[in-house]
């Protein structure tokens, strides 16, 4: 089994997909106003409308900006770099370039819908290995 796409249900698709291409610096497929992709070469991150919901059979089940539980992670090359390049954005950071135990530098902040995202660089030897490929 392998995990390929992470799918965020928002009431506003362009305004979420747009903040991630910002934050990716990588351009989304906008198949319908309704559902657009950013693809990576490790996976994609989708972002559906609530009312996409009624194709999947969950409506009532899941809620845009409800999220409490997740966290998006994103591998970047220098996590100092990115922090310095979004803080000129409107971002409200969570934790600034921070080393974390487990040997990623990490830097975290919400999405427009509330949802934390997650930069990180691996600098310890046993975290770069676990990333290479």
């Amino acid at each position: 089994m392998n995990l390929v796409s992470v799918r965020v249900i928002t009431n506003n698709v362009e305004r979420l997909i747009s903040f991630y291409e910002l934050i990716s610096g990588a351009s989304a497929t906008r198949y319908t106003p309704d559902f657009a992709e950013i693809i990576t070469p490790r996976g994609t991150l989708a972002v559906g409308s609530e009312r996409t919901l009624s194709l999947l059979g969950a409506e009532g089940v899941l809620a845009p900006e409800a999220n409490r539980s997740v966290i998006l992670e994103f591998l970047v090359k220098d996590v100092d770099q990115e922090f310095l390049r979004l803080k000129e954005q409107v971002l409200v950071f969570v934790q600034e370039p921070t080393t974390m135990p487990w040997g990623n530098r990490s830097l975290l902040f919400h999405d427009p819908d509330g949802n934390l995202v997650n930069l990180f660089t691996p600098i310890t030897p046993e975290a770069i290995r676990k990333f290479l490929n």
